[in-house]
């Protein structure tokens, strides 16, 4: 019905015990996705805190030319040598690349040729050198018009990065939300952004939550719209409460500045990426011998 390892991918994405990730996949008849949603609907889930941990190394980069911005990360296998200057460097240097070519995926950039060599003849002669595992995760390039301003913030010494384009405004302006958007992780601009999916499940998943605080059907119903709006407030950057002045969300915080939030990036650095294996089999038998 499910394997073992599961149990630690289940334990891993919610933060629950073990054990407890173990009777919800039994419950669910070991469908992950419906596992996840069982712990959170009991109460049992750490998930909302734990899903944007850092799980790898390395670092992200963000540099903006004219009218051109971009963002990058590159993986490392420690945070050792993602301090590395040589790996600092190439990072940098990988961000300058990306400024002066079009090119639109990481297979593209890996084929630039710069000099007698390509970007991935230059990254595999690092990794020789260092001798550790590197890897060009993902960028985004972002554009911007003449009237608008791009604010990029770094945060964690490159471990997260935010980038964000607001028209009619000012850099410090835009520099304040990027550390926001760093700082508090929206998942989009706002609500008409978030996918109905997302809404529906976050809904259906609400309404379980309140069922099983002992409320009746009809009332669990009534009380979704009020949470979800509180689920919007989280997710949103317009909706969430500016990290410099509780009293506005950030939308009011823009506008009363003259501007509008057009765009937004963030970047952290090995989100959904596993770092390292724990000895799970020996978790599981001290849980045994101490049960």
């Amino acid at each position: 019905m499910y394997k073992t390892s599961d149990v630690k991918d289940l334990r891993e994405r919610t933060g629950a015990g073990m054990l407890d990730c173990k009777k919800a996949l039994e419950a669910v008849g070991g469908d992950m996705e419906k596992a996840i949603d069982y712990l959170r609907e009991k109460g049992m889930s750490k998930a909302e805190k734990k899903a944007g941990r850092i799980a790898a190394d390395g670092l992200c980069s963000i540099k903006t030319e004219g009218n051109t911005g971009i963002i990058l990360e590159v993986n490392s296998e420690t945070d050792f040598v993602a301090k590395n200057e040589e790996f600092v460097q190439f990072v940098q240097y990988l961000t300058d690349i990306l400024l002066k070519n079009d090119v639109s995926s990481v297979e593209e950039v890996l084929e630039v040729k710069d000099g007698e060599n390509t970007i991935q003849e230059k990254l595999v002669a690092l990794v020789a050198k260092i001798g550790e595992k590197i890897s060009f995760r993902r960028f985004e390039k972002v554009t911007k018009k003449d009237n608008e301003v791009f604010g990029s913030y770094i945060h964690m010494g490159g471990k997260i990065g935010g980038l964000v384009v607001l028209s009619d405004t000012t850099e410090e302006v835009a520099k304040d939300v990027a550390m926001h958007v760093a700082a508090m992780a929206p998942v989009c601009i706002s609500k008409e952004e978030v996918p109905e999916e997302m809404i529906e499940h976050e809904k259906k998943v609400i309404k379980e939550q309140v069922m099983n605080e002992g409320k009746p059907a009809d009332i669990a119903e009534k009380m979704v719209n009020g949470r979800i709006n509180k689920f919007y407030k989280e997710i949103c950057l317009a909706d969430q409460e500016f990290i410099k002045d509780s009293s506005v969300n950030v939308l009011t915080y823009v506008k009363n500045n003259g501007g509008q939030i057009e765009k937004m990036v963030r970047y952290v650095v090995g989100e959904g990426i596993e770092k390292k294996e724990e000895d799970f089999a020996s978790e599981v038998m001290n849980q045994i011998k101490n049960a």
